[in-house]
């Protein structure tokens, strides 16, 4: 089911989204949301030279190993 949402922008963005949204052939509205997700897809997921580099640290690698570990046996603490 569709949302409406209120924001409150200064004019300078306000006109940048609309020259953005006027340039893609799209209502304000809809450059808005398609501007959000196409953010929101970037920013979730890692690139493959990212995961590489994640992948090849062993110590990181050997930390999130123990860190699962210590989930499943139960050993951690919430704090908050």
């Amino acid at each position: 089911m569709s949302k409406t949402v209120t924001m409150r922008i200064d004019d300078n963005t306000y006109n940048l989204i609309k020259n953005a949204a006027e340039g893609e052939r799209r209502s304000i509205s809809n450059f808005i949301e398609y501007a959000t997700m196409a953010y929101l897809a970037e920013e979730s997921f890692i690139s493959d030279p990212e995961m590489d580099e994640i992948l090849s640290d062993k110590d990181l690698m050997s930390n999130l190993k123990q860190g699962n570990i210590d989930i499943e046996l139960g050993n951690y603490r919430i704090i908050g």
